[in-house]
């Protein structure tokens, strides 16, 4: 394939360099005279281990070139890649202006040429950015069927970035709809293992993932202060930690939904961040993990104030599915909230049986919820009314049983990602999706 790539930069040269040896033929486009003459000459613009062979390579074997015209790479190759910055403004927002520089001149150099062409967005953008430019800047040629808009983002380390290009630990490229792209594409480009999403969902993804690798050094960092202060190794227990693969490194608990509740973590963190400031040691991440677990909570509650009903049915309201423990579980919290604005209030959980409380969760309980006998439904047609709102914290009742129940005048909240609920007749919304 003939490829164009618009930034010479970090992201822009690893991926010349990768695609070059395996036989594209590659040409540049580059603002910089400096990076171009660098380029042409095989030459790196940057320090990263495998890159200066692999362009040297791909120079002696005249499959690299790079030019400061973008109309020339434009008019030489079937593909082009954007690479180029996306830098943070003062304030923190994105700056998208090199992008649109790019894709503006993209677009009079493909109305000019008038073939068919694909277009691969590998700059980093939050979601919705090229749904946006590809409106903008290319509506008419995207109409026309001669320009298919990707975005395919980078997940490359520096240091690594060369092995990592050849064996992503993860991959995945959007489309307008989510619709894969030609096959060739996905062999010589994408990689046949790459997800298939729409564009948001891979813009996202890349904001995820970096995140989220941002929290997990915060929270090592957090836990190495704690533990320094108390005279242990957290080197350590971070290297045990990281031995669980079932719960700690793992998809477990990275499932969008419920507020997290129970006896445990609400109370370990407490008691984890109060020693903290005892003793002088500040611990932002963890200190915000309540008051954000509360946000989630008050997010929930305006989805079914919003609903427009009067009455709501709370299906499990145990902390968490297969339990009776009530301690701390959100959904006792909502319970509250619901009934403190005026929700007439049904609940139906048949893993629960008040008689069978004992100790801390019969006190707990009883001190939060004593009319909570009033409020459970010994059937499921009765807790769910002819009218209300359903928020479905846990599958303690079957699709088929809700079926024959549920009418289009009920609207369902699903909290724990239960997809079988949007096969009911009944208005769906999902709590974050």
């Amino acid at each position: 394939m003939k490829i164009s790539i618009f930034g010479l930069g970090y992201v822009g040269a690893v991926t010349a360099g990768c695609l070059a040896r395996h036989g594209h033929q590659i040409v540049g486009a580059e603002i910089q005279p400096s990076k171009v003459a660098l380029f042409n000459a095989g030459l790196s613009p940057i320090v990263e281990p495998g890159l200066a062979e692999l362009l040297r390579e791909a120079k002696a074997g005249g499959r690299l070139r790079a030019t400061t015209i973008g109309a020339e790479a434009i008019a030489e190759t079937e593909i082009s890649i954007i690479c180029v910055g996306t830098p943070a403004q003062p304030n923190g927002a994105l700056e998208l202006d090199f992008v649109r520089e790019v894709l503006t001149e993209i677009g009079s150099a493909l109305r000019r040429k008038g073939e068919k062409h694909a277009l691969v967005l590998r700059s980093t953008m939050l979601p919705g950015s090229t749904e946006a430019m590809a409106g903008e800047f290319f509506s008419d040629l995207i109409a026309g069927q001669q320009l298919d808009v990707y975005y395919f983002p980078e997940f490359l380390r520096e240091g690594t970035a060369v092995a990592d290009f050849e064996d992503p630990s993860l991959a995945a490229v959007g489309t307008r709809d989510g619709s894969p792209p030609p096959p060739e594409l996905m062999r010589g480009l994408f990689g046949p293992n790459s997800a298939v999403v729409t564009w948001r969902t891979a813009e996202m993804l890349k904001y995820a993932c970096n995140a989220f690798h941002a929290a997990k050094i915060t929270f090592a960092n957090e836990m190495g202060r704690v533990g320094k202060q108390l005279g242990i190794d957290s080197r350590a227990v971070m290297d045990l930690l990281c031995l669980d693969t079932r719960l700690n490194l793992a998809p477990y608990y990275l499932k969008p939904g419920n507020p997290f509740g129970g006896s445990c973590l609400p109370k370990d963190l407490r008691a984890l961040t109060h020693h903290a400031r005892v003793n002088g040691v500040s611990l932002p991440m963890l200190e915000n993990i309540l008051p954000s677990n509360d946000r989630h909570l008050q997010e929930l509650l305006s989805l079914v104030t919003n609903s427009g009903k009067t009455e709501a049915c709370i299906l499990g309201l145990s902390f968490k599915l297969n339990t009776d423990d009530l301690r701390h579980s959100p959904m006792v919290e909502t319970a509250q909230a619901l009934l403190g604005s005026g929700f007439k209030l049904r609940i139906y959980d048949p893993a629960l049986s008040l008689g069978a409380l004992v100790g801390a969760n019969k006190r707990d309980i009883d001190t939060r919820m004593p009319h909570l006998a009033s409020l459970l439904s010994p059937d499921l047609e009765s807790a769910l009314g002819a009218d209300s709102v359903v928020i479905a914290a846990q599958p303690c009742v079957s699709i088929a049983e809700l079926r024959r129940f549920i009418t289009p005048r009920h609207h369902v909240i699903d909290v724990n990602s239960w997809p079988a609920l949007q096969e009911l007749p009944a208005r769906y919304e999902g709590l974050c999706w």
